[in-house]
């Protein structure tokens, strides 16, 4: 009798699906859903320019190619503790919010120091997009 128990639960397991071909895999996340604003002089004076990079694929535009290639680590901020080249590359601030890769991004940016230069640069295909 408690073989046929057995046998009717795991019968049971079976029937209920161990990830079977009737399941679809989870779909990717979306490549980018971000709104990148930039300051051209970094104070408001001028107004702002905003973007929306709103991505399913890569293809779906120069911003989307470039956010297609952009980890998370690109917006974090300079660790506090880094040594930055005292150089200034301009007044520009800019901000990127949204997601990435289905990673939530909040970052600032500016080229008041080396590091944040550097970074700029590294977002600079991204940021773009908003002029």
């Amino acid at each position: 009798m408690r073989i046929a128990v057995l046998l009717a639960c795991l019968t049971a397991l079976g029937a209920v699906g161990c990830g079977g071909t009737d399941e679809q895999a989870a779909a990717p996340p979306p490549v980018a859903d971000l709104t990148v604003t930039v300051d051209a002089d970094g104070d408001g004076a001028a107004q702002p320019r905003s973007a929306r990079v709103k991505c399913e694929t890569a293809d779906a535009s120069k911003a989307c190619q470039a956010a297609e290639g952009m980890k998370a680590k690109t917006f974090e901020p300079v660790p506090r503790n880094v040594a930055c080249t005292e150089q200034y590359g301009g007044p520009q601030t800019a901000t990127v919010k949204g997601t990435l890769h289905g990673d939530a991004i909040d970052a600032t940016f500016s080229r008041v120091n080396g590091c944040e230069i550097a970074r700029w640069e590294d977002a600079s295909a991204l940021l773009g997009a908003a002029g």
